[in-house]
């Protein structure tokens, strides 16, 4: 997915499978904790549905479309995490297994989740910026940390 568009623009955005089949509408995006890409999109598969979640990469923007590379059926079978909640490391393995996506073997830390905090959230909540005051500041590194892959761990915004 292009890397340089504003994760906030895609909340709003139809999303569709592989066939073009109408998932839902992106309600909101979770950041890569390491990174602060966007990582996944939380689509609310329809009115009285849930919010499931698809990988970003490697979906694509279309236009004003979120074209995501899978079956809808398999979207709407991921597992149910809820929305608004930071993801640990084994629930983000859990969702890039259910996608049949590698992630070069890398097992899920250790390590307790940190939370970066909300860029920006639902668009139906208010005062869901947290660029502002009362932010949560960024850990500073461990510098005792073990070299190898990063695992990944995402944040919403």
């Amino acid at each position: 997915m292009q890397t340089d568009i504003d994760p906030r623009s895609l909340i709003g955005r139809k999303a569709y499978d592989r066939n073009g089949a109408r998932l839902g509408v992106v309600d909101e995006v979770y950041l890569d904790d390491a990174t602060g890409e966007p990582d996944w999109a939380a689509v609310r598969t329809g009115l009285f549905s849930r919010d499931v979640l698809v990988p970003l990469e490697p979906s694509e923007l279309v236009g004003e479309e979120l074209r995501v590379p899978f079956e809808k059926a398999l979207v709407k079978s991921a597992p149910d995490y809820g929305v608004g909640r930071h993801l640990s490391p084994e629930q983000e393995m859990e969702l890039y297994r259910h996608y049949g996506i590698d992630v070069m073997g890398a097992e899920p830390p250790s390590a307790p989740d940190r939370d970066f905090g909300t860029l920006a959230g639902n668009p139906r909540t208010a005062g869901s910026e947290a660029a502002g005051p009362g932010a949560p500041a960024p850990e500073p590194p461990r510098p005792e940390a073990a070299p190898g892959p990063e695992t990944p761990r995402s944040d919403h915004i």
